[in-house]
C-alpha cells in the first residue's frame, strides 16, 4: 500500500489493515489535511487486494477531539471578502460536502471496518465511528455529539447513521445536549458493541483476525447485502441476496469450505 500523510498512517498485518489517526500532539484534531487524506487512504485500501478487514485506531491518549475548530474556522465562517453572499454560501456548502465524502469513503469500503476507541471521541470522531461496521471501546473512552455546544448542527453523518445504531431517544439526548457519555453507557445504549480491556486495539485485532479467517467473498457479500437492506422491503432484500448468490455462490472458497469440512481441517480461503 503506497500512502503517505502527515496526519494518518496505514499499516498492514496479514489480511488486517490499520488506519491510524496520527496527529497525537493535537489530540488527533481533524484539520484540512485529515479531510483531504482520509479518502486517499480509503482509495489505497480499496486497491490493496490482500486487505480483508480494517481497524480504525488512534495514536496518543485520545481517539480524536473532533474538528480542528482553530484551523477550519476560516473555511466554515468566511470564504473570501470579495465574494458575494451566494459565492460564500456555495463555498461553505462545498467544504461540508467534501468532509461528508471523506467520512463516506470509510463507510463505502467493501470489507468490514472496526473502530477501536480510547480517550476522547468527540464530534467528528462520532461521525467517523458511525461510518464503521463495529465499534469497540476501551474503559477510558468518552463519546460526545458535541456540535450543539459549539453552535453547529452535526452534518457529517452522525444524525443520519446514529439512529440506525441506537434508539431515537438516545440519539436525541446525545445530540441535543452535547453531553459526554462514558464507555459503560455507550455499551448500554448500543453505541459500541462492548467495552474491552485497556488495549482496545489488541482486542480489535483479535476480532478482525476472526473475521479475516472467513471467506472474504462471503464477508464482503454479507456487508453488501446488509447495506442493500436500507430502503428495501424484506421481499426486495431477499431478491437482492438471491441475485447476489446467483453470481457469487459457486466460488473456490465454497469448494474449499466443503473439502475442509469433509477432511476435518480448518479451511484456507483465497477469496476466489
Amino acid at each position: 500500500m503506497e500512502f503517505t500523510s502527515t496526519v494518518l498512517t496505514l499499516e498492514l498485518r496479514g489480511a488486517v489493515a490499520t488506519l491510524w489517526l496520527d496527529r497525537q500532539e493535537q489530540r488527533n484534531a481533524m484539520g484540512q489535511a485529515f479531510w483531504e487524506d482520509l479518502p486517499r487512504a480509503a482509495a489505497a485500501l480499496r486497491d490493496a487486494r490482500d486487505v480483508r478487514v480494517l481497524v480504525v485506531a488512534a495514536r496518543g491518549p485520545h481517539f480524536t477531539v473532533g474538528l480542528d475548530l482553530k484551523e477550519m474556522a476560516g473555511s466554515l465562517l468566511s470564504s473570501g471578502e470579495q465574494a458575494s453572499p451566494a459565492q460564500r454560501n456555495a463555498a461553505r456548502y462545498d467544504a461540508v460536502r467534501t468532509m461528508q465524502q471523506a467520512v463516506n469513503s470509510i463507510a463505502d469500503l467493501p470489507f468490514p471496518v472496526i473502530a477501536a476507541v480510547h480517550g476522547y471521541c468527540i464530534g467528528g470522531g462520532v461521525d467517523l465511528i458511525c461510518a464503521c461496521d463495529i465499534r469497540l471501546a476501551a474503559p477510558s473512552a468518552t463519546f460526545s455529539v458535541r456540535e450543539t455546544k459549539v453552535a453547529i448542527v452535526a452534518d457529517l453523518g452522525t444524525l443520519q447513521r446514529l439512529p440506525r445504531i441506537i434508539g431515537a431517544g438516545h440519539v436525541a439526548e446525545l445530540a441535543y445536549t452535547g453531553m459526554d457519555v462514558d464507555a459503560e453507557r455507550a455499551a448500554a445504549i448500543g453505541l459500541v458493541n462492548h467495552v474491552t480491556g485497556d488495549d482496545v486495539v489488541a482486542d480489535a485485532y483479535e476480532l478482525a483476525e476472526r473475521i479475516a479467517a472467513n471467506s472474504p467473498l462471503a464477508v464482503q457479500g454479507t456487508k453488501a447485502v446488509l447495506a442493500a437492506n436500507d430502503g428495501r422491503t424484506v421481499r426486495e432484500g431477499l431478491e437482492f441476496v438471491a441475485n447476489w448468490n446467483t453470481l457469487y455462490l459457486r466460488s473456490d472458497d465454497l469448494a474449499e469450505a466443503m473439502n475442509a469440512f469433509i477432511e476435518r481441517r480448518p479451511p484456507t480461503f483465497a477469496g476466489r
